[in-house]
């Protein structure tokens, strides 16, 4: 079929509803070609610095290796070999996979239970917990009672005080308000915790081991994980689940053969947002590390603030900083755009 529309009309008006003109995809083509330029020199040129000596950074620019400069790897052979950044990359990959599993998987749980059971938490039973929480940090702390001693009685306290006067009050909190009190948690600033965190693991000899910094990035990262996967569980249908009930199917079996692959995109989008955060955490690290279980963005800072900005040696540390992300966000591109969209348009 031929186009008899006049010059003019076809290179700027579309054929069809679903197709676009010449003139507009050139524009446009040039334009993504033009951004993805300016996102990637960055990326580029961080790349290439890594393989340049201190002679070439200072007198450069040098953009094309084998052609403005010859590429060395000897700045990867100190940081890799002689400036043992091995350990505190393993350290980072240990840490932020691990906590940001647990997360997920605690987080989910805690989404799937808001969305489908409804809560009335007495009020009474919130503030006797949260008496006990302050008996033990005050007789651990102040008393030098054992924590394994405080936190037994403790437990025998509340289980005892839920068995008796927590019945005679009606004020309860539902939903909702567990809801807004977990994302209250991710609004505080970390450096308002990060003193606590630090005292209680001194005490508890954890101060520089990835058992609490995967502990604590848990707990940080669960507010954000219940509040992105709740509207996944939210938008599954209740039949589905409700026939598998019906068939003898436990609450955890639903949730683990049903719910969980029906919303996998967003769990593979948010397990992303959440590898991405623990990954980058810089302040609590700092506290809670020293030399044992000291994760990368230490390392960089204090390479940065020891040697100066010896740009030849930061370029190595950042790739390899970087390379993770990219990979993993390679394999779940797919999932990753669907998740974000999820729950986009609804009717």
């Amino acid at each position: 079929m031929t186009d008899d529309r006049p010059p003019m009309r076809r290179l700027f008006e579309p054929r069809t509803l679903d197709s676009i003109a010449l003139v507009p995809k050139i524009a446009t083509y040039t334009l993504l070609l033009l951004w993805t330029l300016i996102v990637l020199f960055p990326l580029y040129w961080v790349f290439v610095t890594s393989f340049k000596i201190e002679v070439q950074v200072d007198s450069g620019p040098y953009y094309l290796p084998f052609v403005d400069f010859w590429p060395t790897l000897d700045a990867w052979d100190f940081m890799l070999l002689q400036n043992n950044t091995l350990g505190p990359y393993l350290n980072s990959i240990v840490v932020a996979l691990a906590s940001t599993c647990l997360a997920l998987l605690i987080g989910s749980l805690a989404a799937y239970a808001l969305v489908r059971i409804r809560f009335q938490v007495k009020v009474a039973a919130v503030l006797t917990f949260v008496v006990l929480v302050i008996a033990i940090i005050v007789a651990v702390v102040a008393l030098d009672v054992p924590w394994i001693v405080a936190l037994g009685v403790a437990v025998a306290l509340f289980l005892l005080a839920l068995a008796t006067f927590v019945r005679r009050f009606k004020a309860a909190v539902g939903n909702n308000d567990i809801e807004f009190w977990m994302i209250s948690n991710r609004i505080m600033p970390p450096i308002v915790a990060v003193l606590p965190i630090y005292v209680m693991f001194q005490h508890l000899h954890l101060l520089d081991t990835q058992v609490a910094l995967i502990s604590t990035y848990t707990g940080v990262n669960l507010p954000i994980v219940v509040w992105l996967t709740r509207d996944f569980f939210a938008g599954i249908p209740l039949d589905l689940e409700e026939s598998a009930e019906i068939d003898g199917a436990s609450k955890f079996r639903v949730f683990f053969t049903i719910a969980l692959p029906l919303v996998r995109s967003g769990l593979a989008a948010t397990f992303m947002l959440v590898l991405i955060l623990t990954w980058n955490e810089f302040l609590l690290a700092l506290f809670l590390s020293n030399a044992n279980a000291q994760t990368m963005p230490v390392l960089v800072a204090a390479q940065n603030t020891t040697r100066g900005p010896q740009w030849w040696y930061m370029s190595v540390l950042i790739v390899i900083m970087i390379a993770p992300v990219v990979v993993i966000a390679g394999f779940l591109q797919k999932h990753i755009a669907r998740g974000l969209l999820a729950g986009a348009v609804k009717g």
